[in-house]
């Protein structure tokens, strides 16, 4: 056992979690709508920085804007690249007053944007500007969530090196609120049936328009009710659900369609980064030779410090 991953059940701070995610969807349909898009809605998510999460440099013409979630000092900071810097405490408001003043922020700073007002990928959405019933904010578990993401960043991106195919970066999707990265096999998919709550089919369809085993992490509030690590294939290959996997605690979900493996068991175990990668490398292998993946060129040996790949 580490302090490094903290403790992060998740009902003491469901309420603040949620209200979090329809924070990041705000922000983050800010970046979706001066963004042009790439494959698979990569332009829209955030990532895990050294304070909290970021949107990464944004477009606005001439006067490029990032916005940063800092869950250390608890602030939105909106950044200019000619220095111009503005700010707003995050503290308990509800998702109404959150967007009033993010809009008054931007216009703040010049690059006001009109952005979708409505939630995605949430159960009976309520409008951004009507919103007075999620308005919760634990600054300490905020925080202990954040330093959580630090350490499952960590082992994403190098559990990413051991590909050699198409491969997302590691990123936030504050649609689903959950960090994710995908491989794919290169082959393109069958049609996506669509049907994800608050979600134009037409973009479910374009995420899923090619083969691919995802692994990714929930705080909770997903097919389980606590935090948890899953990995999926789409199109799951027969016997898929069946595969032993890594480590014991894992096991297969039938309503989600995905392996999973509780927060809990990485984070107690004597040596976590190589718990996750055991069930990040596992459940890929279950997916990929199932489905006969290239694995030959696909795969490769994890990177290493210093050494470039060797050919």
């Amino acid at each position: 056992m580490t302090e490094s991953w903290p403790d992060i059940p998740f009902e003491p701070w469901k309420e603040s979690c949620a209200t979090l995610h329809l924070w990041t969807q705000i922000v983050g349909k800010y970046r979706l709508a001066r963004t042009p898009w790439i494959n698979h809605s990569w332009h829209a998510t955030f990532y895990v920085t050294s304070r909290g999460m970021t949107t990464s440099l944004i477009s606005a013409g001439a006067r490029s804007v990032q916005f940063d979630f800092d869950l250390v000092d608890h602030k939105l900071i909106g950044s200019l690249i000619d220095g111009s810097r503005e700010s707003f405490a995050l503290a308990p408001m509800t998702v109404a007053d959150f967007y009033n003043r993010f809009l008054a922020l931007t216009e703040r700073l010049g690059v006001s944007t009109k952005i979708h007002g409505t939630p995605n990928e949430v159960a009976d959405p309520i409008p951004f500007e009507k919103d007075k019933v999620h308005a919760s904010y634990d600054a300490a578990a905020v925080n202990r969530f954040w330093r959580a993401l630090v350490q499952i960043d960590r082992v994403f991106k190098e559990f990413r090196t051991s590909f050699l195919g198409k491969v997302s970066p590691v990123h936030l999707f504050w649609g689903s609120f959950d960090l994710a990265v995908t491989r794919f096999s290169g082959r393109t998919a069958p049609l996506h049936p669509g049907g994800i709550p608050a979600l134009p089919d037409a973009v479910t369809r374009e995420a899923y328009s090619h083969e691919v085993s995802s692994a990714g992490f929930w705080p909770g509030g997903g097919p389980v009710d606590y935090p948890a690590f899953y990995s999926y294939a789409y199109p799951a290959p027969e016997g898929f659900s069946t595969q032993r996997v890594t480590p014991d605690e894992a096991f297969f979900e039938q309503k989600a369609g995905e392996f999973i493996l509780p927060y809990s068991a990485v984070k107690n175990a004597s040596d976590p980064e190589q718990t996750l990668l055991g069930f990040l490398e596992s459940t890929y292998d279950a997916a990929a030779r199932l489905a006969k993946w290239d694995r030959a060129s696909l795969d490769c040996p994890r990177g290493l410090i210093g050494t470039p790949r060797a050919l």
